[in-house]
């Protein structure tokens, strides 16, 4: 196995598959503390064993699948989640389509051929809620008491609480639509982050003094209407800023788009692809009367976004790169 983060699908052939690895399995939602409870029992396990550990991992996600019409809010698209996934140590990750075939799989089946046949694993570790298998049938019990007859390791992760709160992605996305920024960070363990590529806008922000990159985010994205402090990513390069989510009330009222105004940054972002991290709220979207008003509103959003953004320096997502 190269050095590298190796994504497995299911075309990859069997060979190129590394034998006797230990899996952590989960959607993985956000790569939340959770879910990284999970990863470091499979990482302990496998520094134990001397072997590889990976990620096991579904997409598109089962309830994108179950409830096609339902609209659903990921914290991560699989790049993101996968980018997550390889910051964390694992050497890859297993990605399975889930689709009927894989809804219609039975967890014996699933074990049997997906875990031990094809992957050939010698060690699981999974949360204490995921379920797997038609009719979700699969559990972290089924593995513990097929484990022996099978000869795995299997270990069963409890929840991680805050504040005598359960971590979970659902909780995660419900303190994003409150714009609890702060809870959000702490449940995943670093900030929320969005990734896009720049488009043309109205111009209105050159107007105003304040030019915005603006990236059209997920349809279902349910992320409070507001600005927010925020810092980008554009590769390397951190640059800090401010940004609005929302409708534009005092112009159009049109589809959400994120505006990202950059401070101390000269350049030509169009077409160019930008992590955007979530660093504090600062208010509710607002309609103003004049534009004067909205100008000097813009100014005290920038300074209250410069002051949270240097009381949390550094902070960023770890990502890795895929390989």
């Amino acid at each position: 196995m190269s050095t590298g983060f190796t994504v497995i699908r299911d075309n990859t052939p069997d060979s190129a598959i590394p034998k006797g690895a230990v899996v952590a399995m989960g959607n993985f939602d956000g790569v939340h503390l959770g879910h990284r409870a999970v990863i470091g029992a499979a990482l302990a396990m496998g520094r134990a064993r001397g072997v590889p550990a990976l990620a096991v991992t579904f997409e598109p996600h089962p309830r994108k699948f179950f409830s096609p019409n339902t609209p659903q809010f990921r914290l991560t698209d699989e790049t993101n989640k996968l980018r997550l996934l390889a910051a964390t140590g694992l050497a890859g990750a297993v990605v399975m389509t889930f689709d009927k075939a894989r809804a219609g799989t039975t967890a014996q089946d699933f074990i049997h051929h997906d875990l031990i046949h094809r992957l050939g694993i010698s060690g699981i570790a999974v949360g204490y809620d995921f379920h797997f298998g038609k009719g979700r049938v699969g559990s972290p019990s089924l593995l513990v008491s097929e484990a022996p007859r099978l000869g795995i390791e299997v270990d069963v992760q409890a929840h991680v609480d805050i504040e005598e709160r359960p971590v979970s992605s659902s909780a995660i996305r419900m303190a994003l639509a409150e714009g609890e920024i702060s809870d959000a960070t702490t449940m995943l363990g670093g900030p929320w982050f969005v990734t896009g590529e720049v488009i043309h806008g109205e111009k209105r922000g050159r107007d105003l003094g304040y030019p915005t990159a603006n990236i059209r985010l997920d349809k279902q994205c349910g992320l409070k209407h507001g600005i927010y402090a925020v810092r980008v990513g554009l590769g390397s390069e951190r640059i800090d800023g401010v940004a609005s989510f929302g409708r534009r009330p005092t112009f159009d009222n049109g589809a959400p788009l994120l505006e990202v105004f950059l401070f101390d940054f000269k350049g030509d972002l169009y077409g160019k692809v930008l992590d955007v991290a979530f660093i504090g709220f600062i208010r509710d979207e607002l309609k103003f009367d004049t534009i004067e008003a909205l100008i000097r509103q813009m100014d005290d959003d920038s300074a209250k976004a410069r002051a949270a953004l240097a009381a949390a320096p550094g902070a960023f997502p770890k990502l890795g790169a895929i390989g």
